[in-house]
């Protein structure tokens, strides 16, 4: 009978963290709405996910870059007219990336996009939000390992260079760097799952 009272207080924890974040949230946006100076504030907070949904949908660093710099700015224009109503202040800069994207489908002449992807791009689902949080937090892990291992995993992964090419780059042997980039993955994944507990 006890056995079910851990997760009832987990819950409970979570609800008054969930309930905390949010008050925090709405307070900075009310600062942001009454000094823009402290949007700041709300772009530090929200950038590694607006990236992340960004990146997932365009495939490209320069353009989701260029998208998570529009949505931002757009945000900061119409933070007057924002108001609360309980929904998570990062859903609205979904879905101003998520139109800004749909947008540049529309409006680009150089690529082919099916009605399908365009009519569906404004919509962000559940499974989609978790998916972007869980590459924003990834983002954020990744900025706390040691220099020599984020700069291994930037240029594997992100600028998608081979061992060899990364070896060459750092000065290393290719055995060092896969030695960096084994630990730098191992102390990501453990942190990613701490993350989510």
């Amino acid at each position: 009978m006890l056995e079910g009272l851990p997760c009832v207080r987990w819950t409970a924890e979570n609800s008054l963290k969930a309930l905390k974040k949010e008050a925090d949230e709405r307070l900075l946006i009310e600062a942001a709405q009454q000094d823009p100076a402290r949007f700041a504030d709300l772009y530090e907070l929200h950038f590694d996910r607006v990236y992340a949904f960004a990146v997932r949908r365009l495939q490209e660093r320069a353009e989701a870059e260029d998208v998570t710099s529009e949505t931002f700015h757009q945000a900061l224009v119409n933070l007057k007219r924002f108001e609360w109503r309980g929904i998570p202040f990062s859903a609205w800069l979904f879905r101003i990336a998520a139109n800004l994207i749909s947008d540049r489908w529309q409006h680009s002449r150089r690529e082919v996009v099916d009605d399908a992807a365009v009519t569906d791009s404004p919509q962000v689902g559940p499974a989609e939000i978790q998916e972007v949080e869980q590459r924003a937090t990834l983002f954020r892990l990744v900025e706390t390992l040691p220099a020599e291992q984020r700069r291994v995993i930037a240029l594997r992964f992100a600028e998608q260079k081979s061992i060899k090419e990364v070896a060459r780059e750092v000065g290393k042997t290719e055995g060092a760097v896969k030695q960096l980039q084994f630990r730098a993955l191992s102390t990501l994944r453990a942190r990613m799952e701490g993350a989510d507990a």
